[in-house]
């Protein structure tokens, strides 16, 4: 097998990998083979079309990068693009700063905070993501939501969770697995083809754990989580802050996750003295 096969081998290989939940999730959901095979077409144009540029002659080393027949690559550039649900919100960025602002949070937990006055109140939490809508309209948004509760006894606010998952919205929660898998990919399919390290990537491997030591392990990463955010959030904003005072142009986004799964091992451990370890996978 030559090189080229080798690498085309290998690139089908992981290819296959990604198809599978993405199977599972269209066949749970209704989406057939054809309309997942006409958005892939549609992939596979726009990507092409990024080096092909655009034309007649476009069309052509379009036609011959994808495998796909120059009338369809024609209709296929027509296409407008499918939009996905936004999934950024007043809401969420609220709940973002204060679960991620020092002056909101404690140890890394949330406070119990006022509606009304200085901070740290809801009020001026309210009004350090928005001026265009008033704080009372974004309580009674976040009640709506189970996101928040108000003590009308005590006039304070509690938060109810720790991150907004729209259960009840299925629009938005794909729009939530496309933003966050989407540029998880795009990361680590930019580091395969550049110089490796363009993005941080990497993850971290365990097996040979019991349930009872899973179910302690999820909670271990959601501390981590929550450590990540309330330090990294706000030293993300003091960086923007320094980009206003100095004026520098600010156009680009940045996107960081924490992820985990788990399941079941594919074969029994190998009979061995040793216990098992715990691997750092890039």
């Amino acid at each position: 097998m030559s090189p080229v096969e080798a690498d085309l081998k290998a690139v089908l290989g992981a290819v296959g990998l990604l198809l599978a939940p993405i199977a599972e999730l269209c066949i749970a959901r209704g989406a057939t083979i054809q309309a997942v095979e006409e958005m892939l077409r549609q992939a596979f144009v726009d990507q092409a079309q990024r080096i092909g540029g655009s034309g007649e002659v476009a069309t052509s080393r379009i036609s011959t990068m994808t495998g796909l027949t120059r009338r369809e690559v024609t209709r296929l550039r027509s296409v407008a693009a499918q939009e996905m649900p936004a999934t950024r919100s007043l809401t969420t960025d609220l709940l973002t700063r204060w679960l991620s602002a020092p002056e909101y949070t404690r140890r890394g937990k949330p406070l119990v905070i006022a509606r009304a006055g200085a901070v740290p109140s809801f009020e001026q939490l309210a009004g350090s993501v928005t001026r265009d809508v008033h704080p009372r309209s974004l309580l009674a948004e976040m009640e709506r939501l189970h996101l928040v509760e108000h003590d009308e006894g005590e006039d304070t606010v509690r938060l109810l969770v720790d991150a907004f998952v729209p259960r009840d919205d299925l629009p938005r929660m794909l729009g939530y697995l496309g933003d966050n898998v989407g540029d998880h990919l795009r990361g680590a399919v930019s580091n395969v083809l550049g110089a490796g390290n363009q993005h941080f990537e990497q993850a971290l491997f365990a097996d040979e754990l019991s349930a009872e030591a899973l179910h302690r392990a999820r909670e271990l990463i959601t501390a981590q989580w929550r450590s990540l955010l309330t330090q990294l959030g706000p030293q993300l904003e003091a960086l923007m802050a320094q980009d206003r005072e100095a004026g520098r142009t600010q156009d680009q986004a940045l996107r960081i996750g924490l992820y985990s799964w788990s399941r079941p091992m594919q074969a029994p451990p190998p009979s061995r003295d040793n216990t098992g370890e715990a691997d750092e996978k890039s």
